[in-house]
């Protein structure tokens, strides 16, 4: 009995590890695809949807999540730099710096960038919502919008704290800045409202400025023009 229990607790470890590798792969669907004339494939759903120009940025905004949309998005403008992107928005916020490479991203590449948020846009996740193609920006019905001003910690000698808070004071004021060009309010709205968490239901992000259109059906595709000889 001894012996079983022994090897009992060698083995526990390795089936949490097999249960945890066997969730972190079903975590993320694998579909079948088959363009015309080409065998079928599997691919993970992410990939699958980068083809038709969806990326998808789901979870925290940080270095790895930024790293992977900012390539995504200068791969997409490489393939087509006209076509527009479609941007899924789920995120609670994260790092400034790591959405600010997003962002930039988003305004350096030729190609429109749509937005939609399905969920949550908090924080930084608000930000890069608001960043898309004017007209472009969109909301499901459910969806909340959180906006506030950055948060930081210090811990040093006295004169390398003042150098991170006025850094954290100089990124609020250019986040106040952005925030001002984005939604079409003047800096005081933008200042009170950021003063502490703001949380907006659609339609209210959409009054304030924030989103463009609430969505609860996929809009319909242009008609094609009709061809006259």
């Amino acid at each position: 009995m001894a012996g079983l229990r022994s090897l009992a607790a060698r083995l526990a470890p390795l089936c949490r590890s097999f249960h945890s590798s066997v969730a972190a792969r079903d975590f993320v669907p694998i579909v079948v695809d088959r363009e015309e004339g080409m065998f079928e494939r599997a691919m993970d759903i992410y990939s699958r949807l980068l083809r038709d120009r969806v990326v998808m940025l789901y979870g925290p905004v940080h270095e790895l999540s930024s790293r992977s949309i900012v390539a995504q998005l200068l791969f997409l403008e490489a393939d087509d730099s006209e076509k527009p992107i479609e941007l899924y928005i789920n995120s609670p916020g994260g790092e400034v710096m790591a959405g600010m490479a997003i962002y930039d991203t988003m305004q350096f590449i030729k190609c429109p960038v749509h937005t939609t948020v399905v969920g949550r846009a908090f924080s930084m996740g608000s930000l890069l919502l608001a960043g898309g193609e004017p007209g472009q920006r969109r909301a499901l019905p459910n969806s909340k919008i959180m906006i506030h001003q950055p948060l930081g910690g210090a811990q040093g000698s006295a004169a390398d704290v003042k150098i991170a808070v006025d850094e954290l004071l100089k990124t609020r004021d250019e986040l106040h800045q952005l925030y001002v060009k984005l939604t079409g309010q003047d800096l005081a709205t933008i200042e009170r409202e950021m003063d502490r968490d703001k949380y907006f239901k659609a339609e209210d992000a959409m009054r304030f400025g924030l989103i463009d259109q609430v969505l609860d059906k996929r809009p319909e595709p242009p008609a094609e023009p009709e061809h006259t000889l």
